[in-house]
């Protein structure tokens, strides 16, 4: 595992949790990293999660829900807004494409959408674009110290 350490599988591994590392050749053109990930690796898009990091009254909050919803902000209230790419980059430690919500420079609060625990496992970024960590979502909510509710907006239909 040393080539594919990161804070991420770190602070996994320090938790002594059960997850299974995958990798992928990221394609720096591809428009959204999650469904690039979704699709190199042959899993449901439901199933892969996302890292988005936004300003809630002031402060930064984690949000992590599957790549292929859309975070619904008005949920989390009326001074929310995604934080610019560089100053998430700056307050988490990763790249853009490759935030995790496992070991980041500093804890954060987090919100896990709740259709992450109708999966017996799911995936989110091991810290760096092109690697996904596998782990059960109450493994996931242990190590964030996350909270499960509804974040995504309702398809239109």
């Amino acid at each position: 595992m040393a080539g594919h350490e990161t804070p991420a599988t770190r602070a996994a591994a320090r938790a002594g949790i059960a997850f299974r590392l995958h990798e992928y050749e990221h394609d720096p053109r591809a428009a959204s990293y999650g469904l690039e990930a979704a699709e190199a690796l042959d899993v449901d898009p439901a199933r892969v999660l996302k890292t988005l990091v936004v300003d809630r009254d002031g402060a930064p909050v984690v949000c992590v829900l599957p790549v292929a919803a859309t975070l619904d902000l008005r949920a989390l209230g009326k001074r929310t807004a995604l934080l610019d790419p560089t100053r998430a980059e700056r307050i988490t430690g990763y790249v853009t494409g490759g935030i995790s919500p496992l070991g980041q420079r500093r804890a954060l609060p987090t919100l896990i959408d709740a259709s992450a625990s109708e999966h017996e496992r799911v995936l989110v970024s091991a810290g760096r674009r092109g690697l996904e960590i596998e782990l059960a979502p109450a493994d996931l909510l242990a190590l964030t110290g996350g909270e499960l509710r509804p974040l995504t907006r309702p398809a239109r239909g």
